[in-house]
């Protein structure tokens, strides 16, 4: 039997894996429970996303991903090791694995990443920046001497990186995404409404009722949590307008980004951008109105991509085709010891 190819997007809210074929596909929420008392792991992914804000005081619940890098080796190694085990079906030979990270990852952060897929069961790994693999998950023929523009934003980080002829041109890295989002309703709706709600509600508002730009349908989802003055249950409701505030904010540093890595962009490379418009990657990018705005401040065109959620997973398990070929994006690549 042969080995598999496997690509994962390790994001800081959810993981993704795609084998090399795309004949499988798994998306895992990204936390892991343990038990405090004997320390030991209780589950991880999906089996854990109902405990969240609901466990008891012996049970922690971990996130063990933070602005799209590890803050926990051994609960990230668990973490993979659970997706590995049931992407391959426990099959004899390991798996090459390629991972996607931020573009701003660091040289110590590299190896963390590096030595936790190889603990969990990988031959050898590749590491590929998410730019890269968003771009390669969208179609995008990186070969050709023209400019393309992708944005990604992610839960924990928006990656920005202009591409041609196989390479990153200019890009950058802010730790400003969905979750950055998320936590502008937590504090709006406290200071508002005195009332506290936990990242899961925030997530739903931000769904149901959010907008980083004004003009769109209203809407409206209601906040349920705890009154700040009384101690008791509460529940207020929040609509679109309301959320433009405090997604402002958050929405305001990416553009500010977009913006700042064009001005960076050769000349020719613009024109080309100019024309064929930014490509939008990545759960964050599906708020109502965030290509409207990318697209007012910017004043260039922007659209979502096929499938933006799963995109980058995509490139990243097709990113093998690529090996040898980009000039960048692969971050590096070690072997497992056999």
């Amino acid at each position: 039997m042969a080995a598999l190819d496997i690509g994962i997007d390790l994001g800081t809210c959810s993981i993704y894996a795609m084998d090399h074929s795309g004949g499988t596909v798994l998306r895992e929420p990204s936390v892991v429970a343990l038990d405090k008392r004997t320390g030991k792991v209780i589950g991880a992914g999906s089996k854990v996303l109902d405990m969240v804000g609901k466990a008891p005081g012996h049970i922690e619940v971990v996130h063990p991903l933070r602005d799209g890098v590890i803050s926990d080796f051994t609960m990230t190694e668990v973490l993979i090791k659970h997706l590995l085990k049931k992407i391959t079906n426990n099959q004899l030979l390991k798996p090459r694995v390629c991972l996607c990270v931020p573009s701003a990852i660091t040289g110590v952060e590299v190896q963390a990443v590096i030595d936790a897929t190889v603990s969990a069961g990988a031959r050898k790994v590749y590491l590929i920046e998410e730019p890269v693999a968003a771009a390669i998950g969208a179609g995008i023929d990186l070969s050709l001497p023209h400019g393309n523009m992708i944005v990604d934003v992610g839960g924990g980080t928006c990656d920005i990186a202009v591409l041609s002829l196989n390479g990153i041109v200019c890009k950058t890295s802010l730790k400003v995404a969905g979750h950055a989002f998320d936590e502008a309703l937590i504090r709006y709706i406290k200071q508002q409404h005195n009332l506290l709600i936990g990242t899961p509600t925030a997530e739903r508002i931000k769904i149901e009722a959010g907008a980083v730009m004004a003009g769109f349908e209203p809407a409206t989802a209601y906040a349920k949590g705890r009154d700040l003055v009384s101690g008791l249950p509460k529940k207020v409701a929040v609509t679109r307008e309301d959320t433009l505030v405090p997604l402002g904010e958050p929405m305001g540093l990416i553009l500010q980004a977009i913006v700042s890595v064009l001005e960076r962009t050769p000349p020719e490379l613009a024109a080309d951008i100019r024309t064929g418009g930014v490509i939008l990657t990545g759960g964050g990018a599906l708020v109502t109105g965030f290509a409207a705005a990318v697209e007012r401040r910017a004043n260039i065109p922007a659209r979502l991509a096929p499938d933006p959620e799963r995109c980058v997973a995509i490139g990243t398990a097709k990113s093998f085709n690529y090996l040898g070929k980009l000039y960048d994006g692969f971050v590096t690549a070690r072997g497992a010891s056999r």
